[in-house]
Order: C-alpha cells, then sequence, then structure tokens
C-alpha cells in the first residue's frame, strides 16, 4: 500500500462507565493514494497525552510512511518503532504508532476484502459477553442490584472495577470487599462468572492481597486483575503460590518485550493487552503467539471507543488464547454513535462484523462533533 494522508483528532465524551468522568482517547485515519480509509485509535486518555499523540502522528509517523512509497504493514511497523527508538519504547510513541498500526490493517484488509478475522485465520464464531463495569453506587445492595441486570440483560459475566470514582466503598476495605462478592455470588448464582479487577485504585500488601483474595476465592471468582503494581514480582510470585485464583495482569505494559519480559516471570495467568496501546493490532497478535508458547489465556481491554472494541474483537476471534470478550455495558457516544452498526452481543455471545477490515464505517460527523478544540 501507498499512504496518502493522515490525520489525527482527539476527542471527547463523558462516560456513564466511568462515573460520567470526561474520557478522551486520539483516533486515526489513513487514506492510500488509491483512495482506501483506515480507522486506528491510541487511547492516551488525557488530554496532555492525547494532544501530543496527535502531534506525534501527524509531525513524526504520518511523513515517515508518507515518504516511504509501497510498504508492508510489517515493513511501516518496524520502521516505526526504529524511529522513535529514543523515545519510544513505551509511552506516547505506543499510542501514536499503535494508532497507525490498527489503521494499517483496517486497510488492509479492505484491499483483501475481508474482515480481520478471517484475514489472521478465525478460531472460533463467537466469545462470550462479560460486563466491564466500575462499581461506583452508594450501597452494596444497589451495586449488585446492577449486576443482575447485567446478567438479565443477557451477559454471561462481569468484571468489577474496584475503588473508582464514584460513590462506593468498595476496593477500600477489604471486610467490604469480601462481603460484596459473597452477596453478589448469592444474587447472580453459579452460572455467573465474576471477574475483580483490583488496578490502579487498590492497595494491598501481599499478606492482605493473599487473605483478601483468597476469601474471595470461596465465592468463585474467575481471576484477580492487577493485584500488585506490575514490578511487584515476588509478591505476584506469593500470591500466585498462596492461592488457586488465576492472576490477571498486564495492563500497564507497552511493548511486546515488556509482554515477554512479564510472561517469562511465571507470574501471569491471563494476559490483558490493549491494541490501541501495546504496539497495536500487530503488537497483540505477537504477544498472542507468546501466549500459545506459554499456554496462557489473553483478554483484550477493549474499554475506550467502538474502533478499539472492533479491533479487538476481531483479534480475540482469531486468537486460540481467548475465552470471553468485554463491553461497556452502558452506551455513549463513542461506542453507540460513531460507527454504523455498534459492537453488541446477541443472546450473550459476541461476534465480529463481516464487512472487510475492521468492519466498521465511522461516521465522520460524529467523530468532528466530539472533536476537542
Amino acid at each position: 500500500m501507498r499512504i496518502a494522508a493522515v490525520s489525527a483528532i482527539v476527542i471527547g465524551y463523558d462516560d456513564p462507565n466511568d462515573f460520567s468522568t470526561r474520557r478522551m482517547t486520539t483516533l486515526v485515519r489513513v487514506e492510500t493514494t488509491d483512495g482506501i480509509v483506515g480507522w486506528g485509535e491510541g487511547i492516551a486518555m488525557w488530554p496532555e497525552a492525547c494532544k501530543a499523540t496527535k502531534l506525534l502522528i501527524e509531525e513524526g509517523f504520518a511523513p515517515l510512511l508518507r515518504d516511504a512509497g509501497d510498504i508492508t504493514i510489517s515493513e511501516a511497523w518496524d520502521k516505526m518503532r526504529a524511529h522513535a527508538w529514543w523515545y519510544g519504547e513505551g509511552g506516547i510513541a505506543c499510542f501514536a504508532y499503535s494508532a497507525l498500526d490498527m489503521a494499517l490493517w483496517d486497510i488492509e484488509g479492505k484491499i483483501a476484502g475481508k474482515p480481520l478475522v478471517e484475514l489472521f485465520g478465525r478460531q472460533r464464531e463467537s466469545l462470550p459477553a462479560y460486563a466491564a463495569n466500575h462499581v461506583n453506587k452508594a450501597t452494596r445492595a444497589e451495586n449488585v442490584a446492577e449486576v443482575v441486570r447485567f446478567r438479565d440483560e443477557g451477559f454471561k459475566g462481569v468484571k468489577l472495577g474496584f475503588a473508582k470514582k464514584g460513590l462506593s466503598d468498595i476496593g477500600r476495605n477489604p471486610a467490604t470487599d469480601i462481603a460484596f462478592i459473597r452477596d453478589l455470588r448469592a444474587a447472580v448464582g453459579p452460572d455467573f462468572e465474576i471477574i475483580v479487577d483490583a488496578g490502579n485504585g487498590v492497595v494491598w500488601d501481599r499478606e492482605t492481597a493473599i487473605a483478601t483474595v483468597n476469601a474471595m476465592a470461596k465465592y468463585d471468582i474467575g481471576w484477580i486483575e492487577e493485584p500488585f503494581y506490575p514490578s511487584r514480582i515476588e509478591d505476584h510470585r506469593a500470591l500466585k503460590a498462596a492461592t488457586g485464583v488465576p492472576i490477571g495482569t498486564g495492563e500497564r505494559e507497552w511493548t511486546v518485550t515488556g509482554y515477554q519480559r512479564l510472561i517469562e516471570t511465571g507470574t501471569v495467568d491471563v494476559v490483558g493487552i490493549d491494541p490501541a496501546r501495546a504496539e497495536g493490532v500487530t503488537g497483540f497478535r505477537k504477544v498472542d503467539t507468546l501466549c500459545t508458547a506459554h499456554g496462557l489465556t489473553i483478554n483484550a481491554h477493549a474499554w475506550s471507543t467502538a474502533i478499539l472494541s472492533a479491533a479487538s474483537l476481531h483479534l480475540s476471534l482469531a486468537s486460540p488464547n481467548t475465552r470471553l470478550f468485554e463491553l461497556k455495558p452502558f452506551p455513549n457516544p463513542a461506542t453507540r454513535d460513531l460507527i454504523d452498526h455498534p459492537i453488541w452481543h446477541e443472546g450473550g455471545s459476541v461476534r465480529a462484523p463481516t464487512a472487510p477490515g475492521l468492519g466498521i464505517t465511522v461516521d465522520e460527523a460524529v467523530a468532528r462533533r466530539l472533536t476537542l478544540a
């Protein structure tokens, strides 16, 4: 392919999945000399990071791609990584070339006339839909009732972010957290999976983590996500040895190299990866290959716009290592209005769009409406 034009836009929207927090991301539009358009996303999130991502895309990587002439995606990925070697082994450069890599794959699928899942090699027709939700209501009963509604709407499980913005104290007191999981299990029954995302807000020492996770395990949780800061390898190792609950981590990793180092510690069971952050679609596929070699589950962190959801869904359905797909349970403009057919489940199952590339049509008028000044 030959790249003719690249443009990036920063969009913002209020997200009911995050206590109506103003969320931001950077979208990229790439057009070939043949007029084929591809879309990507770099989920930089904070306003200054989104603006920096836009700058790197338009003034750093775009000229590189335009001047390259005929170029393959593999060549483009290598070229962008090499260009950013000094400032881009992680950090904002990864947002920028992740977005571009995603857009190039969208174009590649359109050139081939195939959705990405078929281009990569489909492994499954669908995945069970899980509601990826933040626990943020004022009372335990309200938070339990919210998850029961997700179950009743057809979701097969839930991933619950603890210690997030909102009115809840869940994630700040282990005894309260355990009681919440106990009450939730009683309310949803035995066949609905509960995954706990400790994430950035929960701060446990090793002993507290072991005691809390083991107590939650009595109520059958699917995995514990991000229980410690990534560099606390020995704490991860101790938790893994002391509990039968799988450990999910990877959200703070940036590069294939970083994921390789993480996997080689032997402390992770579920590898979380975001193709809008960690070296794009190409990066996801390389990490997926590592997961195959080590017998690990891979889980797409697809918690942003419908563009990222589409890319993550194609990748997940083409992977032998996935077992579920996360959806934001409450619609917002970036998931509902930005593309022609929002990514959603039917009867608790999620299937990829069937059109070529990402399989979506971006409504550019909506993108302009959401653009930050």
